[in-house]
């Protein structure tokens, strides 16, 4: 069994949601080239570099099991990076009004020692009430979510915007499945409970 678990991920969301498992782990940066190929779909997208950030990290770590994580939004197929500024994030909330987004987050667990790699993407859609330009540069100027994709925190003020929300996990939306990691480290041997 391996003897450390390593999320391959700096982001403090994914940090925080593993951390409610009660398991020990560290973290560690993985250094690929996040570039979407030629005609990739966002789904291939995400299970693609969860994977390649967890083979990444375990060149550091070899007898470790290493966690991969990648998101993005969509809207009809279109990747919403994150915005970096207020401006950005003001129109990526204006396209999303009264729209549906598709987060796709894709999950990777791989165990260095043995090179077994699970991985999946775990869809989850976020139905947008109608909103304003009023309502969007308030929350944009109380909020500031420039480093997240879709331009909202939905722990936070972020679920203000939304109609409804439909998924298996809403662990998944922030940026970590947990539901489906626990399965993956089950099958590794590690009992959350």
């Amino acid at each position: 069994m391996p003897r450390s678990l390593i999320l391959g991920s700096t982001s403090p969301y994914r940090q925080e949601l593993l951390s409610r498992l009660g398991v020990p782990f560290l973290t560690a940066t993985p250094n690929i080239d996040e570039s979407r190929l030629e005609n990739e779909s966002p789904i291939h997208l995400v299970e693609r570099l969860a994977l390649e950030k967890a083979r990444d990290v375990s060149r550091r770590f070899p007898d470790a099991l290493i966690i991969g994580s990648d998101q993005v939004a969509c809207i009809d197929n279109e990747i919403l990076g994150k915005p970096g500024n207020r401006e950005n994030a003001i129109a990526q909330l204006k396209k999303a009004s009264g729209r549906t987004v598709i987060f796709f987050t894709g999950l990777c667990l791989l165990n260095a020692a043995t090179h077994k790699a699970q991985s999946l993407v775990e869809p989850f859609k976020v139905h947008f009430r109608t909103l304003d330009d009023a309502q969007i540069e308030r929350y944009v100027d109380r909020e500031r979510p420039f480093n997240c994709s879709g331009s909202f925190k939905s722990e936070g003020l972020g679920i203000s915007l939304f109609k409804r929300l439909e998924g298996d996990d809403p662990n998944a939306l922030i940026g970590l499945p947990l539901i489906r990691l626990i399965e993956m480290l089950g099958e590794e041997g590690i009992e959350v409970l």
